[in-house]
């Protein structure tokens, strides 16, 4: 029998980097959370080293800042200011070709406001792209993390909350005991009408450190982490696990007890 776990925050970005936002309700697939990261920033300035590489958020914190969202064909972005870039965007017919994380992923160049509004924001020429689903993510599609974790993290570092956008998972689950999702590997549970397999930990890196609203460093979890969890070969502790979807379906959200 598959267990039933309770999602209590679903978020996602739709573009690679800005804001995790929460979403009361997720429609999960094969590619993961529809609207997810479907689009992503890419440098076009020719004295960046990173020029045709799609921006990463660890090295591009102040982009956790921008809130964007889908409303409908429309994405509609606003700096921490308030100014706002608001349109469809249309693709030009450019296509490029980029490195994400010594991985070719193929982008199609969109036209509108938005390209603009980010290259004000950072400083340098970047361009927005429209990727296909599940190209612009480091590994599986979906993340999760568990309520038990959270307050286990925040208690060591002496916070009343962690927030769960620092680890920009797809979904926080309810559970009692820290860390029992690390002997999940390969269990198959149900969130809502969609079925997951739930793969093995992740490893974190210094994103988790930035503040998920405004994209300053303040809290050091990462080190934190590398105190008391197991390691990868790289050093990177593991905070929450991967995992792909089964079956798709709608997620809905229920509210914290």
């Amino acid at each position: 029998m598959t267990d039933e776990l309770r999602v209590v925050r679903a978020g996602f970005a739709p573009i690679k980097g800005t804001r995790d936002l929460a979403h009361d309700r997720v429609v999960l697939d094969a590619q993961g959370p529809v609207g997810d990261r479907g689009f992503a920033l890419i440098s076009v300035d020719p004295g960046d080293p990173a020029r045709g590489r799609v921006l990463r958020t660890v090295q591009n914190p102040s982009l956790v800042a921008v809130r964007a969202e889908l409303v409908g064909d429309r994405l509609d972005v606003e700096l921490p200011g308030g100014e706002t870039a608001s349109a469809e965007p249309e693709a030009t017919g450019e296509r490029i070709t980029c490195d994400y994380w010594g991985r070719e992923v193929e982008l199609d160049l969109v036209g509108g406001p938005h390209s603009e509004l980010f290259s004000s924001w950072l400083g340098r020429p970047v361009r927005l792209a429209r990727a296909r689903r599940g190209d612009v993510v480091f590994a599986a599609v979906v993340t999760v993390v568990t309520t038990a974790s959270l307050r286990d993290l925040a208690r060591q570092v002496d916070q009343e909350a962690v927030d769960a956008a620092r680890f920009r998972a797809t979904l926080v689950v309810e559970t009692d005991e820290p860390y029992a999702e690390d002997a999940w590997v390969g269990r198959e549970v149900r969130v809502g009408e969609a079925t997951l397999r739930i793969g093995v930990p992740i490893p974190r890196c210094a994103v988790i450190d930035i503040d998920p609203a405004t994209g300053v460093k303040d809290v050091r979890l990462l080190k934190t982490l590398a105190a008391h969890r197991p390691l990868n070969r790289a050093g990177e502790p593991a905070f929450g696990v991967f995992a792909e979807v089964l079956t798709p379906g709608s997620v809905a959200v229920a509210s914290r007890s």
